[in-house]
């Protein structure tokens, strides 16, 4: 188990971080940039993956932690839906969709196993704490913490 305090720490943060800078660059491509539409909402959904994360583990509480991280499940899967229409529009080649699609399905998995972690744990939240904030990020075996380097932006 890692502990952190901040939740730029949270490995599945780390993921979703690197995931909106990937989307970002692809949508920067030609003739995806000229999609003002679906570039915005691709890019809005990956960005909100990484936001909600960090908005949940702000709350300082458990419930709504696994609240918001249920809201970045989401946006995770828009994401999915996202790239398959990017895909059908040419604007991905196949070694692209895979890609991006793999890093977003392992996002899911890590999200998951982290709500499935919450659910049982005894933590409440750092606000009930007298202490700094701190939350136990599971190592399970139903995800690989990050398998790809968070360099500085």
């Amino acid at each position: 188990m890692a502990t952190v305090q901040r939740f730029d720490d949270l490995n599945v943060w780390k993921a979703a971080r690197k995931l909106a800078l990937l989307v970002f660059n692809q949508t920067q491509q030609l003739p995806f940039r000229n999609d003002l539409g679906h570039k915005r909402q691709i890019n809005d959904a990956s960005g909100s993956i990484m936001d909600n994360i960090a908005e949940g583990f702000g709350r300082g509480n458990r419930k709504e932690f696994i609240q918001f991280l249920g809201f970045a499940m989401g946006s995770t899967d828009e994401v999915k839906s996202q790239l398959y229409r990017a895909y059908d529009r040419s604007y991905l080649s196949q070694e692209q969709f895979d890609s991006l699609y793999q890093k977003a399905d392992q996002i899911t998995r890590m999200t998951a196993s982290f709500i499935n972690y919450l659910k049982t744990s005894e933590h409440r939240g750092f606000k009930y704490n007298t202490q700094s904030p701190m939350v136990e990020e599971p190592l399970t075996t139903d995800y690989k913490p990050q398998t790809f380097t968070v360099d500085k932006l």
